[in-house]
């Protein structure tokens, strides 16, 4: 039977193409690796137009090349790759293409947050086995990370800050020595879990989350960090809400069909308020909410979706009312920052006869509701 996912992971989605890079580049890899450090890059980066191995690759995250150079050479050395930015910066998308390309699998992933344990870091037990057998190898449950070091892949951790001090604190020993100890299997050749050539880890951490549960000094000597910014070029953008906006639609059964003019004037206002200058560089008050590009996807899909099954006279008309319910996730008081935001940079563009925000401003009472 054949199944169908909401959403495939790279391994799958890319895996004609990682198959290709495989066999079009003979260079040197680093052990345990599927791919060499180039076609690491070019994967996910892209090809800028220029054949691969007599393929042009398209990018898979927008970016500075150069920071995906930095983050595979921390990889290719084994050290720990520290991914931080601010929240919906396409970090875990980021940390899931190098490992697919790495070692063929993003899966060996935990999930921070305050109830992870230090058994999702290390291992833990089936109990109808360790009660009818006692402690064996058959009966322990590896964690995504014991698993990663038995068989030299890569393990993700993401939301690393969101996990309790006592839970990071075991990846200080495993990124340090290399191995997990299995006190209870004392006696026996599996004690002790080593790590193989071509295990390393990714973790992730948003900038709002500091403070949360700070790192200590010990695992951040253990990371290589790397700060990934949000998107600087509005085309770039505009075309990457677009095309995952389009996926997101396309996935529920329906086309999509929002103007590209209408994508355009939603991610202005995004930057706008994510940045607190307007492109004519007029201030904008920033609200405390993120105005991230992974919130500015969801926006473009969910008019995306009302076209296609609620369909109205103007799509501009829905924009108001999902800003302003994405300004109002943090703080009920950033609807005040909104409306003066529509007061201000937008009412000027509107003013300066620039047709779409001329129609969006004459939606501006649907902030007031």
């Amino acid at each position: 039977m054949t199944v169908v996912r909401q959403i495939d992971p790279p391994e799958h989605r890319y895996a004609e193409e990682l198959e290709f890079l495989v066999a079009a580049d003979a260079g040197r890899r680093p052990p345990g690796w599927r791919l060499t450090p180039r076609a690491v890059v070019t994967f996910v980066a892209g090809s800028g137009g220029v054949p691969f191995g007599g393929r042009v690759i398209a990018p898979k995250f927008v970016g500075e090349r150069a920071l995906i150079e930095r983050c595979v050479v921390t990889l290719a050395g084994e050290r720990g790759l520290l991914l931080v930015g601010e929240p919906g910066t396409a970090k875990s998308m980021l940390s899931e293409l190098f490992a697919a390309a790495i070692c063929g699998t993003s899966a060996l992933a935990v999930q921070g947050t305050a109830g992870t344990s230090e058994d999702q870091l290390r291992y833990g037990w089936n109990y109808a086995l360790l009660l009818a057998t006692g402690p064996t190898p058959e009966a322990l449950v590896p964690s995504p990370v014991l698993t990663a070091m038995t068989t030299g892949a890569v393990a993700r951790v993401e939301e690393i800050t969101r996990c309790l001090p006592e839970v990071q604190d075991a990846l200080v020993s495993i990124m340090s020595e290399r191995r997990i100890s299995v006190p209870e299997l004392t006696g026996t050749d599996d004690a002790v879990a080593h790590a193989v050539p071509g295990f390393c880890l990714i973790a992730t951490a948003n900038l709002r989350d500091r403070g949360v549960s700070e790192m200590s000094a010990a695992l951040k000597r253990r990371f290589n960090f790397e700060v990934v910014p949000p998107i600087a070029d509005l085309d770039a953008e505009v075309a990457l809400v677009t095309r995952q906006a389009r996926a997101a639609v396309e996935r529920g059964g329906a086309a999509f069909s929002v103007d590209d003019a209408v994508l355009e004037t939603l991610v202005t206002a995004f930057r706008d308020l994510r940045t607190g200058f307007s492109a004519e560089g007029w201030e904008v008050e920033r609200p405390s909410s993120v105005m991230s590009t992974a919130e500015a996807v969801a926006v473009a899909a969910s008019i995306g979706l009302s076209e296609a099954y609620l369909p109205g006279p103007d799509p501009l008309s829905l924009l108001p009312g999902h800003l302003l319910g994405v300004v109002r996730k943090d703080d009920p008081g950033d609807a005040a920052r909104l409306l003066a935001y529509w007061d201000g940079a937008l009412r000027r563009r509107a003013e300066g006869g620039a047709r779409m925000w001329r129609q969006l401003w004459e939606h501006r009472d649907v902030l007031r509701d």
